[in-house]
């Protein structure tokens, strides 16, 4: 009979535990650098106003980041800060435009 009581608590202490070591950012998506306005690039760890600003003005100089690593050609940020922030960011690769209708030949 004992047993028939503890059981279910037991099982509560479990999911309680395995929801609590969950990951936090398992369901968060990747901040692109592409596309991202200043307050999405202020949500990363380490990025204020003024370095989400220099990540906005070096994309609208340079064109779009080709890869990740190319964050560290923004002022402020180092390899240090960079080691901290680059499984946080992505990079959408530029879209190209195509025509609906492309011209017959």
């Amino acid at each position: 009979m004992k047993n028939s009581i503890f059981q279910p608590f037991l099982l509560v202490c479990l999911a309680m535990f395995l929801l609590v070591q969950a990951p936090v950012n398992a369901v968060e998506s990747k901040v692109d650098l592409n596309t991202a306005d200043s307050a999405e690039l202020e949500t990363l760890p380490g990025i204020g106003a003024a370095i989400a600003k220099r990540i906005i003005e070096y994309r609208e100089e340079n064109g779009p980041f080709r890869r990740p690593e190319d964050l560290m050609n923004v002022r402020g940020i180092g390899e240090k800060k960079f080691l901290a922030l680059r499984d946080l960011v992505t990079v959408s690769s530029p879209k190209s435009k195509q025509k609906a209708n492309p011209p017959n030949r």
